[in-house]
């Protein structure tokens, strides 16, 4: 897929666990991991806003486009 996640890269950066920002944003722990992993298919904006202002980044810092090399 040539969207990444770079959200454990940012909360490492911002020397925050997953379960805080769990909380700070109102998802579960779970869902943060999923998000982490790359494992879903979409993210809503909302969701979004709420990692980029608790996390002070955009989305750029958290999502990054790859072309695939083979293509």
């Amino acid at each position: 897929m040539p969207i990444i996640i770079e959200l454990d890269v940012m909360l490492a950066r911002r020397k925050m666990r997953s379960k805080e920002l769990a909380e700070r944003i109102g998802i579960t722990e779970q869902n943060v991991s999923l998000l982490k992993s790359g494992k879903v298919k979409g993210v809503r904006f909302d969701t979004l806003e709420k990692i980029c202002e608790a996390l002070d980044c955009q989305p750029g810092d958290i999502l990054i486009y790859k072309t695939d090399p083979e293509a």
